[in-house]
């Protein structure tokens, strides 16, 4: 009998929750905080090491769009820890929102297939931090992937955080110019969006 309700406890977290990512978020957090050495440079790249396994298909058998951005998730997560944001802002008494996401997908990753997460931290300005995360073939070194994030920070600010990471007043390097375009469409679709619902100013972090 327990062993019945243990298989039909497990079928229930397969069937009703993305099980394996709950299980993984954790430990992808405890090795980047116990097991890698930090990232003392807010700027540098984390590398996160994946495989196309057959639950990551869809009906064409490639990578399904999206368990991009569930593997993109495992591994901001784990640079968010590595370069040690994750530690400043609970420190503040902040936390982080992704607040806009995009993703331009260039080649199909196919069953068995490895490949690198590569993470760095782009800028940031008064509210939120600036992201890029490429999915790159471990055979070739293509670029199979490219996504684009906006981190909203609640309870303090971008610049609290890299000072308290030790980097003084640091400025933000300059955004590329794709990402300098992307955050100014975010800002007219917000800005339409409003209009449309009579509101006259911005909302949390739209």
């Amino acid at each position: 009998m327990l062993l019945l309700l243990g298989a039909g406890a497990a079928a229930a977290l397969f069937c009703l929750l993305d099980a394996w990512y709950l299980l993984r978020l954790p430990l992808a957090l405890l090795r980047a905080h116990w097991l890698q050495p930090r990232l003392r440079d807010p700027l540098g790249v984390h590398s996160w090491a994946g495989r196309v396994l057959p639950s990551d298909l869809d009906w064409l058998l490639h990578m399904n769009n999206a368990r991009y951005l569930r593997e993109a998730d495992l591994a901001r997560c784990a640079h968010l820890t590595r370069i040690g944001i994750s530690t400043a802002l609970r420190a503040l008494g902040g936390r982080a929102l992704l607040a806009a996401s995009c993703v331009r997908y260039r080649r199909s990753l196919h069953l068995g297939q490895r490949f690198a997460v590569r993470t760095r931290l782009l800028g940031w300005d008064a509210r939120a931090f600036y992201l890029e995360q490429r999915f790159v073939c471990a055979r070739d070194g293509f670029v199979c992937a490219l996504l684009l994030f906006r981190m909203h920070l609640e309870g303090c600010s971008p610049a609290q955080v890299m000072q308290h990471l030790g980097q003084g007043q640091m400025d933000s390097p300059e955004l590329p110019e794709e990402v300098q375009l992307w955050v100014s469409y975010n800002e007219a679709s917000s800005q339409k969006l409003r209009a449309e619902s009579g509101l006259a100013s911005p909302r949390k972090y739209e």
